[in-house]
């Protein structure tokens, strides 16, 4: 009787392997030779799994990829896009100066308190479905803010905006998690949406300034019906649906608490940016308070419910409650930091809406660039040196910015200023999107990429009322200090006051970004080994 060797019973194994996966390829209709096929054995060889036992790639991961970063790049930039076309709204609309922050606040109120609620439902609904109906419901705002005729209507549509952003938001994040299972392939697949994150901002005052100058105030906010439809259509026959398995009952104390608690502590801070108000302010202080004692009594209720709406197993984990604290810091510089760009070049500069837009074009190129690099060196090295490095560069670009005034060039100055500042916001964003999720079971993906998102908003809004009150502050103090007896300033005592209370504005951008840079070397203990090749191996489609 003859004895197979070692080897011939390994190839014999190897062989009916093979086999087996062909046959499942011919059993789902897989082409041969196609890239799907390709992708997921090698797959099996890089994992060292079974290639009939490693989770499947979705044939059409790439297309949904396109999807999802259209409607991402619509959510993000429709925070920016109507600064440069207040001016111009409010005129028309009879908006007072007192009421005109709402444009921009009834948004983020409703965006960032929504959010977690929003993360949830995409994790039981389904999350191609969520994607859609989010979708949907933002054409159907921004068409009720485009056509608006008075100022209440507008911020009404705006605030059904930041509704269904929240619904739209946390969907793709969490599809993007439930597509990309291989760890180079998700490097990718964050860099294209750290892109966008980083640079959805500059790109959303580039496209105001071209609709307001060409076209009207108006379409800065139609724009998103043409978007949203196209995100619609191809998300019918190329996005996957997936949704949560197990206990999928909603934790609505949670989701009523925590709701009103983001949106009273954003509310509490956008008051004390109003001249009127202010930190002394003790309305400012209640909403404050109010929002914190909520957020509290949220805590305790997640403790003690048995499906919470944010599992705090999520953002306990040192690296991801790492990931948040930094994102939150680098939203709160970064949306400041664009508010008072543009204000500089506009006020100061007198760059037209359409000469603003454009300048701010180098950011968009740096993050662009950054993220492409990062991409690549996210499985190589990980993610803590790109994160150690993206908030030096960013506060450099910052830092530079505190040394403008009345006759400051362009190319000499701004531009490799934001130059800087968009390369570290692409260090920055691609393994922050990449961290905040890793180790995230299927169930919890909705809600840990909504608390990403939530910490991005509620941060920009808390920062941009903080640089405010800074800047409205210096701005005073510089003019009370250059007063001649009975005299108003002088229009250059003005303009110079605008520099110096930007240039502080600046500053405490740069400080706020570097805190987080402290932040990641502190808590970010991730390296490339703790990226495996399929945290999330979950099946789609």
């Amino acid at each position: 009787m003859r004895v197979a060797s070692h080897s011939q019973l390994k190839a014999y194994a190897e062989q009916r392997i093979s086999v087996g996966s062909e046959v499942r390829f011919a059993r789902e209709g897989i082409p041969h030779g196609s890239a799907y096929r390709r992708d997921h054995m090698m797959a099996a060889e890089t994992s060292g799994v079974r290639p009939d036992h490693v989770p499947q790639l979705h044939p059409r991961r790439w297309a949904a990829l396109g999807v999802i970063a259209i409607s991402q790049l619509m959510v993000v930039l429709d925070a920016t896009i109507v600064n440069i076309a207040l001016p111009s709204a409010r005129a028309d609309l009879g908006i007072t100066v007192a009421d005109q922050q709402w444009v921009v606040t009834a948004y983020t109120l409703a965006f960032g308190g929504l959010l977690l609620l929003g993360g949830r439902i995409a994790d039981y609904w389904g999350r191609k479905r969520t994607f859609m109906v989010g979708a949907v419901g933002f054409a159907a705002a921004s068409a009720v803010g485009g056509l608006a005729t008075t100022g209440p209507l507008l911020f009404g549509a705006r605030a059904l905006q930041g509704v269904f952003g929240a619904l739209l938001a946390p969907a793709s994040l969490a599809l993007l998690t439930v597509l990309f299972t291989e760890a180079r392939e998700r490097a990718k697949a964050f860099a294209v949406y750290g892109a966008i994150a980083g640079g959805g901002s500059a790109v959303g005052l580039l496209l105001g300034g071209v609709l307001t100058e060409y076209a009207s105030w108006r379409w800065c906010l139609l724009v998103n019906i043409p978007i949203a439809l196209l995100a619609l259509i191809l998300a019918i026959p190329l996005v996957p649906e997936s949704k949560a398995d197990g206990d999928t009952s909603y934790d609505i104390p949670g989701a009523v608490v925590v709701t009103l608690g983001l949106a009273s502590l954003v509310y509490g801070f956008t008051e004390a940016a109003k001249p009127e108000k202010g930190w002394n302010s003790g309305t400012t202080w209640a909403f404050i308070g109010a929002g914190l004692a909520l957020l509290v009594i949220f805590v305790l209720i997640e403790r003690s419910s048995r499906n919470p709406l944010l599992p705090l197993r999520i953002v306990l984990d040192r690296n991801r409650g790492g990931a948040y604290l930094t994102s939150m810091l680098v939203g709160a510089g970064l949306f400041g930091a664009f508010l008072f760009l543009t204000l500089f070049l506009q006020n100061v500069l007198g760059y037209t809406p359409l000469k603003a837009g454009f300048a701010s074009l180098p950011t968009t190129v740096g993050v662009l660039i950054s993220a492409a690099v990062a991409s690549s060196l996210l499985p190589r090295i990980g993610p803590k040196i790109p994160m150690l490095v993206g908030p030096v560069l960013a506060a450099a670009g910052m830092i530079s910015l505190r040394f403008i005034d009345l006759d400051t060039s362009f190319w000499a100055h701004l531009m490799p200023a934001q130059l800087l500042l968009g390369l570290g916001l692409g260090f920055t964003f691609v393994p922050l999107s990449s961290l905040a999720l890793v180790g995230v079971p299927a169930h919890d993906a909705g809600a840990a990429s909504a608390t990403l998102n939530a910490t991005q908003q509620v941060g920009g809004s808390l920062g941009t009322a903080l640089l405010n009150t800074i800047a409205t502050s210096a701005i005073t103090a510089y003019i009370a200090s250059h007063l001649t007896a009975n005299q108003p300033p002088s229009p250059q005592v003005q303009l110079e006051a605008q520099v110096d209370g930007y240039a502080d504005a600046f500053t405490w951008a740069a400080g706020l970004i570097l805190l987080a840079g402290v932040i990641t070397a502190v808590l970010i203990k991730v390296s490339k080994d703790d990226l495996p090749s399929g945290e999330t191996a979950v099946h789609v489609g």
